[in-house]
């Protein structure tokens, strides 16, 4: 395997293919002097800020260990310490290389590898090393992590057709962009057909719904492929007396206490206290005070919206609340004089409304030799009329002004609460906000940089933003801080996130507070410290790169991997996979094949096996997905399953197998 990138999701991606996988990986990275990684004084400066309130923490509690460092993640966190410090183990080569050329993908391999995952942040480098990793070896599987999610459709397509027309045909059965599996065994017919597939992941896509649902209690979990989508929600411990509802199925138990004893937030140090992944019937069943994360539905979402449907101002949103109220006022004065007209004069309601309207547009001739009381009602009339001339032309003014701002930032309105800010909308924060407004959740965005990506989609979604720098007094005001529900710190910058974290909760003690940090092994230090001392208040730290590693891998692996789920501190997988050549699978019952804490088959793909494709034509094949699948039906390698499995568990049904190398 060969990974190359310029950030933390390539380190990640190599401790996870070499520990959870036993895959020989090389690493090509730029030089220590150009590696994209946080700025050294900016770290100081954050790791200054936590030791600062590490040490106030501990003179609270007494305790002297408040470094930071635990047992999280402590196999792959010291491999990743090990690949960055340039002291891989064996199964590791790193390569440094300034620029991705074909002399380097040579260098790193790539002629004889199995698969090449791209991981740069730039899509351009991604795009250019994999044209040129396709010409130098048709053979190869393909992983390539790109932002623009249109451009990535047609990359696939692309590469995939390269590879055909170069006379290097997908394995049997897979048919198509995305789909995948294993070589063939050197025994088999079939050795010499390889798995040359593409697939196309974003860091952003899978790392968004897990940000965007720890912001929110209750909020469901989405996997989302095109046209297929997975909800799974997390539900708290029943009640005493109260049955759980199960869902589909039951996906995970969570942490059994709020203090995890690892204090790492339920990793996979935690213990047999910690979460739970895919338990049996009798976990589930002795699982007292305990919350689950169950499969709630599986649906078919449509295609998206087009872009540029929010682009012109909704009528309400033309006039303010305050005009609205004004013309309903002087509608219901129109109302009123034309009832007392009709009683005065003895006129229908139609000829009543007529006479009245006449003077209230002072077209109507004088009421002279007229009753008194109609006189009244003239001059009634024309005073109404007299207010109706400013509020008119109030309201054009507004409704041209609304439409002349409609390209401009929304300023947060008065009055607002209950609301998600949302600190930084690069890359992460565009699909976070995104996703955050799918489930109609008010935010306030606050970006330092006035050409962010993220400021077209929350100029297009009529969302409030304050431009600054978060770090200055009076921008977090600005953003309605002390009334908001959640912060989300989602900056490239650690120091940022963080002193943002530590500033709002100076400001509300309670808030809710979910901040991205580099490193995974100090986002779990800083969560530490911050529950600690704010044990009332929710908090959570992320890695981007650990939310996004275990699908990246699993699709080097050659599996179609839907997408993940985050279960506190560890990762759920979806994958599509072929029974055949599983013997875990084929030719046993679906309640047999299923292994607790390692995999779970959740669906069946019934369509025939010539007319499978890939994940891009999802939605097309949605009819043939048998989702109420009994126990007692028996697997046919013929058969194609969709199923939730751990990242070990995953590696254990994927199999090792010998390859063939080219040539040989």
């Amino acid at each position: 395997m060969v990974v190359a990138g310029d950030d933390a999701l390539a380190h990640r991606l190599a401790a996870e293919l070499r520990g959870v996988y036993g895959e020989q990986v090389t690493l090509v990275v730029p030089p220590a002097q150009r590696s994209v990684r946080p700025p050294v004084v900016g770290r100081m400066r954050a790791t200054a800020l936590f030791d600062r309130v590490s040490a106030a923490v501990n003179r609270a509690s007494g305790t002297g260990n408040g470094n930071g460092n635990g047992g999280h993640g402590g196999g792959d966190g010291a491999a990743l310490a090990g690949a960055r410090a340039g002291e891989p183990p064996g199964s590791e080569r790193v390569l440094e290389a300034a620029e991705l050329t074909e002399d380097v993908l040579g260098d790193a391999g790539v002629e004889r590898a199995a698969a090449l995952a791209l991981v740069y942040d730039d899509d351009e480098t991604n795009i250019r090393a994999a044209l040129t990793a396709r010409r130098l070896n048709p053979r190869i599987r393909l992983v390539l992590r790109l932002y623009n999610r249109r451009l990535g459709q047609h990359i696939e397509a692309l590469l995939d057709q390269a590879s055909a027309l170069a006379g290097a045909p997908l394995r049997a059965g897979a048919q198509g962009p995305g789909t995948s599996g294993d070589p063939a065994d050197p025994g088999d017919p079939g050795r010499d057909v390889y798995d040359a597939s593409t697939t196309v992941l974003s860091d952003a896509d899978t790392a968004a719904p897990a940000l965007a649902a720890t912001a929110v209690a209750g909020t469901s979990k989405v996997v989302q492929t095109d046209g297929l989508m997975l909800r799974a929600v997390e539900r708290p411990p029943p009640a005493p007396g109260e049955v759980a509802d199960p869902g589909l199925c039951t996906l995970a138990l969570l942490s059994a206490t709020a203090n995890d004893p690892a204090g790492a937030d339920g990793s996979e140090g935690s213990g047999s206290q910690g979460p739970q992944l895919l338990p049996d019937e009798g976990a589930v069943a002795g699982a007292t005070g305990r919350g689950t994360v169950v499969l709630e539905n599986v649906s078919y979402a449509g295609p998206e919206l087009s872009s540029g449907r929010g682009v012109v101002p909704s009528f309400g949103s033309l006039l303010s609340r305050r005009l609205r109220w004004s013309f309903a006022g002087l509608v219901a004065c129109v109302v009123g004089l034309a009832v007392a007209s009709m009683l005065v004069t003895g006129e229908r309601p139609l000829q009543a409304t007529y006479l009245t309207l006449l003077d209230l547009f002072a077209i109507n001739d004088p009421a002279i030799g007229e009753p008194l009381g109609r006189q009244i009602l003239q001059l009634c009339s024309g005073m109404v009329g007299l207010l109706l001339l400013p509020v008119l032309l109030a309201a054009v003014l507004e409704a041209l002004g609304t439409f002349r701002s409609g390209s401009a930032l929304r300023k947060p309105p008065r009055g607002l609460s209950g609301h998600v800010v949302l600190l930084g909308v690069g890359k992460i924060g565009t699909r976070v906000l995104a996703r955050l407004r799918e489930l109609h959740i008010p935010v306030v965005c606050v970006e330092a940089d006035p050409e962010a990506r993220g400021l077209a989609l929350a100029r297009r979604l009529r969302v409030p933003v304050v431009l600054g720098d978060v770090t200055q007094e009076g921008v977090l005001e600005a953003a309605k801080i002390r009334r908001a529900h959640a912060l989300l710190a989602l900056t490239s910058a650690d120091t940022t996130n963080l002193e943002a974290v530590l500033y709002a909760r100076s400001v509300q003690p309670d808030l809710r507070v979910v901040l991205r940090l580099y490193d995974d092994d100090f986002a779990t230090a800083v969560y530490r410290t911050l529950r600690a001392a704010h044990p009332g208040a929710l908090t959570r730290s992320r890695s981007v790169s650990h939310l996004a590693a275990p699908a990246f891998a699993g699709a080097m692996m050659g599996r179609q991997i839907l997408g993940a789920i985050p279960v506190e501190r560890r990762v759920l997988l979806f994958a599509a996979i072929d029974v055949g050549g599983h013997p875990q699978l084929e030719g046993r019952t679906v309640g047999e094949a299923f292994r607790a804490g390692s995999w779970r088959v959740l669906a069946l793909d019934t369509a025939p096996r010539g007319q499978r494709r890939a994940a891009s034509a999802a939605s097309s094949r949605g009819p043939s997905l048998v989702w109420d699948l009994p126990a007692t039906y028996v697997l046919k390698p013929e058969d194609r399953v969709v199923l939730a499995a751990t990242r070990r568990g995953l590696a254990e049904l994927l199999g090792r197998r010998p390859r063939r190398r080219a040539g040989t």
